[in-house]
């Protein structure tokens, strides 16, 4: 199915009459104006999400490699592809990421990441962990972490949204679990996600739909900012949401008619720079997120896409998918790194590779706490198919960080070189995660609002602790 403009209002007006019907009246107890550390590393962030678990052996922490044979045993397999040198004395890669093991003396891998054990493995769970550091169900709506970074900081340009999600289509498999962490929650509508599905069409989602006058898109303003304080939901929603939905639209508005909006048309992009990026939307999606960077965005995530059983969701045909997605990412994510350094922007600018687990041939979850397993994985490979990393494991992954005061040329972390190949050193978790981003940003750890009269804060309780070590 085709992404329509009739399809992104009908989901960002859900959205926003969501946010609106929680009512949830905030006050702000302590934020970054007070933080005594606030000196901060950098301005923007940028996450390159790898959407459906990307498997941590078969691409930035390689291990034996086994290549492919019918009869094989499953067990004996720890890495599909060849171990490849990165530009890191000793440190490898798999075959596929050779651009982007180029730069890694440019930032810092991190091979210890750890994922959340909640029991029954379902992707948009361990994902809506991720981007809001909270564990589904909660009895709130929670932030996502970009929503928090907007609400704080502000924008760096006022007439580009400060949070801007590129890549992810929500009329697909667990659509309504994805909507539920794209949202600013009870911070408000004004600092939600401004949501481009696809970057091939960027500029459109920021223009009048076509045919359509100034005078009508005047008029049909003009209703929705009336529709907001006289519809039925208007009993409802407070104030506050109110007041934050149109301030949403009011900066809609003003970026519809601004010169900035052109940052949206990556057609302005010379032929030779476009191609390096093509490699479809997400190698798009990382050129748009430089142009967005460019001209003040605060806070940009750029997606393989989760859809179930596509992408990195490789739930059989592992090797294969892998090979396919190494080529999509590898040109773009390489490239975004050596621009923003030519333009003098990387220092400034906080860019993270992640994916919501790993993957692993044999365990399921992670080894003290195994789940049901989801895929037939058998015993003996006679086909194709069976080769590759097709269950979840959370219990070790890769990430990668550079710019924003992240060392350069750095390794954080270990995993076992033998099955499982779980953390065994440097252990990072989400609520880390968030708050080294926060740490960059100059964002206080203490930061929380009153929320029904109970203090919410960006990691649970107040308690999570950025990763000083991966700061230079």
């Amino acid at each position: 199915m085709n992404w329509n403009r009739r399809d992104f209002l009908k989901n960002t007006s859900a959205a926003a009459i969501a946010a609106m019907a929680a009512g949830i009246p905030i006050t702000k107890v302590f934020g970054a104006n007070n933080y005594k550390n606030a000196k901060s590393t950098a301005d923007s962030v940028i996450l390159l999400w790898m959407a459906g678990g990307m498997p941590h052996t078969d691409t930035f922490d390689p291990k034996k490699f086994t290549p492919f044979s019918k009869g094989m045993q499953s067990n004996s397999v720890l890495s599909t592809f060849k171990s490849i040198p990165t530009a890191l004395n000793g440190i490898h890669f798999s075959e596929g990421l050779e651009s982007i093991g180029g730069i890694m003396d440019k930032g810092t891998l991190i091979r210890s990441y750890v994922a959340a054990d909640m029991g029954h493995i379902l992707h948009s769970r361990h994902q809506y962990h991720w981007h809001t550091c909270y564990k589904p169900p909660q009895s709130v709506s929670v932030p996502h972490i970009g929503s928090w970074i907007a609400k704080e900081l502000g924008p760096l340009n006022p007439v580009i949204p400060s949070f801007i999600n590129i890549g992810q289509r929500f009329n697909l498999g667990e659509a309504e679990e994805l909507k539920a962490y794209h949202t600013a929650g009870f911070l408000g509508n004004e600092f939600g996600p401004f949501i481009i599905p696809d970057p091939t069409a960027g500029l459109e989602s920021v223009q009048p739909p076509v045919g359509m006058s100034a005078a009508r898109f005047e008029k049909r303003n003009q209703l929705y900012n009336q529709l907001i304080g006289n519809s039925p939901m208007g009993e409802y929603g407070s104030d506050y949401q109110k007041e934050s939905l149109r301030r949403s639209m009011e900066q809609a508005y003003i970026l519809l008619k601004s010169p900035e909006a052109k940052a949206f048309d990556l057609a302005k992009e010379k032929k030779e720079v476009y191609d390096v990026y093509n490699t479809g939307k997400f190698g798009l999606g990382c050129l748009m997120a430089k142009r967005l960077v460019e001209q003040g965005a605060r806070f940009v995530s750029v997606t393989t896409e989760y859809e179930p059983f596509k992408g990195w969701d490789t739930h059989d045909n592992g090797y294969t998918r892998g090979v396919a997605m190494k080529k999509m990412i590898d040109g773009p994510i390489a490239q975004l790194i050596k621009d923003l350094e030519q333009s003098g922007r990387l220092d400034r600018t906080l860019v993270i590779l992640a994916s919501e687990f790993s993957r692993d041939m044999m365990v399921e979850g992670r080894p003290d706490a195994k789940v049901q397993e989801q895929v037939d994985q058998p015993d003996v490979i006679d086909d194709l198919k069976n080769y590759g990393m097709h269950r979840h494991f959370t219990d070790g992954g890769s990430m990668l960080m550079f710019g924003g005061g992240i060392k350069k040329g750095s390794v954080y972390g270990k995993t076992a070189d033998q099955r499982p190949c779980k953390t065994i050193e440097n252990p990072i978790v989400i609520d880390q995660v968030h708050q080294t981003i926060y740490h960059a940003l100059g964002i206080s750890p203490d930061t929380n609002y009153l929320v029904e009269k109970r203090p919410f804060y960006t990691t649970p309780d107040g308690l999570g602790k950025p990763a000083l070590k991966l700061f230079s």
